[in-house]
């Protein structure tokens, strides 16, 4: 092996010097053809003051809008605030500046936060082991129902089909199907909950197991959790938890308690990682024991004081990643998990859970509120009583732009006309509830005294009602 001499210079600078080989020393230009060669040309950027660009900057920032900004009630997602402190963990060169291709001898720190990240999510969700890999909460689904698959296959079964209830997330359907299995759709019951006659008319040999948001997409805690279980289980079926709605859960329950086999964990929404803009994310897949030979590859292990990647895992179902997560986001969860510990945690959701109950009460004598049950973290009201007016969930919406807030989702769950999906999380006080509460209540006035003024926003942002058909079918993508 040769070796990198370093020496001190004459100036007391370090200089170093290499050993000698025999490829002739040649200027780098004169080894790149001409055709792969880039022509040089001074670059011409404008003169811009230093006031007029963080000017420009900031303006940007103030026509978008953000959790730093304000209210964010974006339904089943979790915007909750980012706390700077994580960014901080994030950004320390340890973390910021290391390389997945390093030796594991360099990267102790960085396999130590994966290690410690894997023993908080089982500890919060009762599972036995974790990948990190996933990016998204989707990746996650799709390498849970591919650990269903190879479960499945290691014993012989002949599985079809997944059961996935009818107000489920698009991307459970979504990742069943990539996963090759036929999806079966479960009726939800008059309370927004899993029908579980009609769960027991579908549940045949060949299914290999139930894809379930608990708490669901209504907000609602699924009641007859445990009868479900013993039914999945009754025909060898595995029960997988969407664990998107982790947020109102948290050391209150555990998905393992409940008798789910894997769940996933978005980190992007239940740990405060950032959210906006689409990710980036991370949907960690959790597993108990008899499923643990099927996690991706490699593990993170810890023998003794060292920490150490696992291969030999002839098992796996293989890689989800080209190296071991969204690291960044990784170090982010393990920051917001460590700062807050167990029992400020469990305040988490409790004030997410209290904060949700309290918009319903309130808003619930002005919409439409389908199902009218103590809710989980969030809740759906339908706007189908301003819809008779001539106004619909959409104007709604478009219409809160103009008071400084961001629309609920809208139209989702499907099994609710005309839906406006709440989610208020813990980051918000009583001052910033009630002032959502008041702007509802004036855009109830405004549909019965002038609805065209509604039907017309927003009218106070950079960019007012599109044509949103014609943007899906003539979208832009450049400047």
């Amino acid at each position: 092996m040769t070796k990198l001499i370093i020496e001190r210079g004459s100036k007391g600078q370090m200089a170093t010097s290499l050993p000698s080989c025999d490829v002739p020393a040649k200027p780098l230009g004169d080894l790149i053809p001409d055709t792969y060669q880039r022509s040089w040309e001074s670059i011409r950027l404008p003169e811009v003051a230093e006031p007029e660009l963080i000017r420009h900057y900031t303006n940007l920032s103030t026509k978008n809008h953000h959790v730093d900004k304000d209210f964010y009630p974006l339904g089943s997602c979790t915007m909750k605030y980012n706390p700077k402190i994580n960014e901080w963990t994030a950004g320390q060169p340890i973390f910021a500046e290391s390389h997945p291709l390093q030796p594991e001898a360099l990267s102790q720190s960085q396999l130590q936060i994966h290690y410690e990240l894997e023993q908080f999510l089982c500890g919060i969700t009762g599972m036995k082991r974790f990948t990190l890999q996933p990016a998204a909460g989707s990746q996650g689904e799709l390498t849970g129902v591919l650990i269903m698959r190879k479960y499945h296959e290691k014993r012989g079964n002949q599985k079809t089909k997944v059961l996935i209830p009818d107000a489920a997330h698009g991307t459970n359907p979504a990742s069943v199907a990539m996963a090759g299995y036929e999806v079966c759709e479960i009726k939800s019951n008059a309370r927004g909950l899993v029908d579980i006659e009609d769960l027991k008319s579908k549940l045949t040999p060949d299914v290999a197991g139930l894809m379930l948001t608990n708490p669901n997409t209504l907000g609602l805690f699924e009641e007859n959790i445990s009868q479900i279980v013993e039914l999945i289980h009754s025909v060898d079926g595995l029960v997988y938890m969407d664990g998107a709605n982790m947020n109102a859960l948290i050391g209150i329950v555990r998905p393992a308690d409940m008798g789910f086999d894997i769940t996933h964990i978005n980190l992007h929404k239940t740990f405060s990682t950032p959210h906006g803009g689409g990710g980036p994310g991370s949907g960690p897949i959790g597993v108990v024991d008899r499923l643990v030979p099927y996690l991706p590859k490699p593990t993170v292990d810890k023998n003794g004081e060292t920490y150490s990647l696992k291969f030999d895992l002839p098992d796996s179902i293989g890689r989800l990643h080209g190296f071991y997560g969204n690291y960044g986001i990784l170090v982010r969860a393990w920051t917001y998990i460590r700062m807050l510990g167990k029992d400020n945690l469990t305040d988490i959701s409790k004030a997410a859970v209290i904060n949700a109950n309290y918009l319903m009460h309130r808003l619930k004598a002005y919409y439409h509120l389908p199902y009218d049950l103590p809710c989980m973290h969030e809740f759906v009201l339908s706007a189908v009583t301003q819809k008779a007016a001539g106004v619909k969930a959409l104007d709604i919406a478009k219409r809160l732009l103009d008071y400084g807030f961001h629309a609920p989702t809208m139209y989702f769950p499907l099994i609710v006309k005309e839906a406006l999906m709440i989610e208020p999380t813990e980051s918000e006080t009583r001052e910033t509830l009630d002032r959502f509460v008041e702007v509802m209540i004036k855009i109830d006035e405004e549909i019965k005294q002038n609805p065209e003024m509604v039907h017309a926003a927003p009218l106070t942002t950079p960019v007012g009602r599109v044509d949103e058909t014609l943007a899906n079918r003539q979208l832009t993508v450049h400047w």
